[in-house]
């Protein structure tokens, strides 16, 4: 099984890349930031393969990083989530992004990703919720001629007082995503633990620096 692969990029589709690795053309499948990320042409390359064989065919799926190979494939372990829809999902959102997403019950920040509807966006949320926390996250960001990435630090889940103060930051108009991510960095933040005031007093003030 292909595990990585280092080469010069020949070519880039609207969903793949064919890598040159010694005179061999790979095609390898990959979402549309880590496309957005690789070199031009005839510049060296090197990505993370997950390999699938199936009976009528081979293909190879590329990742900056093991981070988001993990996430491929705890994307594609929810039903109606396939290998390309997981690939399109990983194309909107960053690791730290998704879990965001989910442990927030974000369910629209899915809705919004195409060939998502509400009930797979309700489903990826329902299935996953209690697994993204073992999982880190990853410091990859589109920058060109650039695919690498620094793991960070697991998801951490939702409290009470974290859930209070997101909700009351989605009534205020935020995102169900953008309200955990100040409350959870409002809440590293502070020692002790905060009142729900408190909270959405320096949640407020994260939101304002974003």
């Amino acid at each position: 099984m292909i595990g990585k692969l280092r080469g010069k990029v020949d070519c880039i589709d609207d969903d793949n890349v064919i890598l040159d690795v010694g005179g061999v053309g790979y095609q390898v499948f990959c979402s549309a930031r880590t496309l957005a990320a690789l070199p031009a042409e005839g510049e060296a390359a090197q990505l993370v393969i997950e390999t699938h064989v199936r009976e009528d065919h081979i293909h190879l799926y590329g990742f900056p990083d093991t981070v988001e190979r993990d996430w491929f494939d705890l994307l594609a372990t929810v039903q109606r989530v396939g290998n390309k829809m997981a690939l399109t999902i990983l194309g909107a959102y960053t690791p730290e992004q998704l879990a965001h997403a989910i442990l927030a019950k974000d369910t629209a920040a899915f809705s919004r990703i195409s060939g998502v509807g509400p009930k797979l966006a309700e489903r990826i949320v329902t299935e996953l919720k209690d697994k993204v926390a073992k999982l880190p996250t990853s410091s990859f960001q589109i920058a060109t001629g650039n695919v690498s990435a620094t793991p960070k630090k697991k998801a951490e889940p939702v409290d009470n007082t974290i859930e209070d103060a997101i909700s009351a930051l989605v009534n205020l108009g935020y995102s169900r995503s953008e309200a955990y991510g100040a409350t959870m960095k409002a809440s590293q933040n502070v020692s002790g633990v905060p009142s729900i005031d408190q909270l959405i007093k320096l949640s407020l003030k994260e939101l304002v620096r974003a």
